[in-house]
């Protein structure tokens, strides 16, 4: 495991200078690290801390004691991690944040089990922010192969043993802390649930399949479903609708959050190009890609993906702009535009592009043929639409 710290694309400094944030991801993304480098000299709560813990739940006004006493409090936000395992200091922080003009950062896992706790996220007071694993801008030694097969979770990405770390990862948080902050009653349930949610990872989502596959009821399918999405471990792309005279798919279509934990959770391993495994993670990894970008540049237009009832498709829409395929070829061919160019009939978008392991960028018509690289440079340097 390498020591070095890589800097983030989320820059929260200027942003906590003016308003507290809470700052939600699942675990293992880097909240800790991203905080500790930002404001090296800020007061830090750390709640995973049992003596810390058990301070502030025994007596919650310590807190509101404790920043009042330091002098220069005001020159730096207060980070409290791992806010959810006390949601009672909520209360103490908000008083903070009207009496005294402090600003917060806080970190949790999710949110889900905040507003199951009663309160509110500081009625507006803070304002919600959101980290992902290694994006492509963070890693100057980029390795496609290795995020194809590991994922890009910080603890992962450089591990001298990414396969176990992985493993201990699944085992121990999406299964043991989901349940103890989701009410998951019967861990085994869930355990099943999620086996047959990594092997659907990327496809149209039918929640009577899934129950019959795990066996367990449609209904408590979908709240395992909506569990995923609330603790940020996975996210529900919804069908475009609005291609004229053309009719899509009504179903959802379900991705993970990291490239690595789907290929655990269904036992996948060893991918390697010019196989449809490969095929099916790299699309997975362009969605990582899109959502995070979507979130770190607070572009609020929705990712959605079209499919019509003939089975043409096009794997990502922004908005109504920008329609993208993912192949894990190295030679586009007419063949797969054919989604593209049935899509361009109904829908305008204002680009149409392909997202490929070809080595030059080409255009076809009004299709743009982009190698991966390529395609993540403009799409973080802000030039994808240009």
């Amino acid at each position: 495991m390498r020591n070095t710290y890589y800097s983030r694309y989320l820059d929260l400094k200027e942003e906590a200078s003016k308003k507290s944030i809470f700052l939600f991801g699942p675990r293992q993304t880097g909240k800790t690290a991203l905080l500790k480098h930002l404001f090296p000299e800020a007061p830090f709560i750390n709640l995973l801390l049992y003596d810390v813990f058990f301070k502030y739940s025994q007596r919650p006004h310590l807190l509101r004691d404790e920043l009042k006493s330091m002098h220069d409090v005001k020159e730096q936000p207060v980070i409290i991690d791992e806010i959810q395992k006390l949601p009672v200091l909520l209360d103490e922080i908000q008083n903070l944040i009207e009496s005294e003009g402090l600003n917060f950062i806080l970190t949790g896992s999710s949110a889900r089990k905040l507003k199951r706790s009663g309160h509110n996220l500081l009625g507006g007071r803070a304002r919600v922010r959101h980290l992902h694993p290694f994006v492509f801008p963070e890693l100057p030694d980029f390795d496609l192969l290795r995020i194809i097969n590991y994922g890009a979770l910080p603890s992962v990405y450089f591990s001298d043993d990414p396969e176990e770390d992985l493993i201990a990862y699944c085992g121990l948080y999406l299964r043991e802390e989901i349940q103890a902050e989701s009410a998951v009653r019967k861990i085994e349930l869930f355990s099943r649930f999620l086996q047959i949610a990594g092997l659907v990872n990327a496809q149209l989502v039918n929640y009577e399949s899934v129950a019959s596959d795990a066996g367990i009821p449609s209904r408590t399918v979908r709240e395992y479903f909506t569990i995923l999405e609330d603790t940020d471990i996975g996210m529900m792309v919804k069908p475009y609708k609005k291609a004229v005279h053309r009719k899509s798919v009504g179903m959802a279509k379900f991705y993970l959050f990291d490239v690595g934990v789907a290929n655990v959770i269904a036992g996948r391993k060893s991918i390697r190009p010019a196989t449809e495994l490969f095929g099916n993670a790299f699309e997975h990894y362009i969605f990582t890609e899109l959502s995070a970008w979507l979130h770190y540049t607070k572009d609020r237009r929705p990712l959605t993906f079209f499919r019509d009832k003939t089975g043409a498709e096009v794997d990502f829409v922004i908005g109504d702009d920008i329609a993208i395929e993912v192949k894990g070829t190295e030679l586009v061919a007419e063949k797969h535009l054919k989604g593209l160019k049935l899509f361009s009939e109904y829908a305008k978008v204002k680009k149409s592009i392909v997202v490929s392991l070809d080595s030059r960028p080409r255009k076809q018509g009004d299709i743009n043929i982009l190698p991966y690289k390529i395609f993540l440079e403009l799409l973080w340097g802000g030039k994808i639409e240009d």
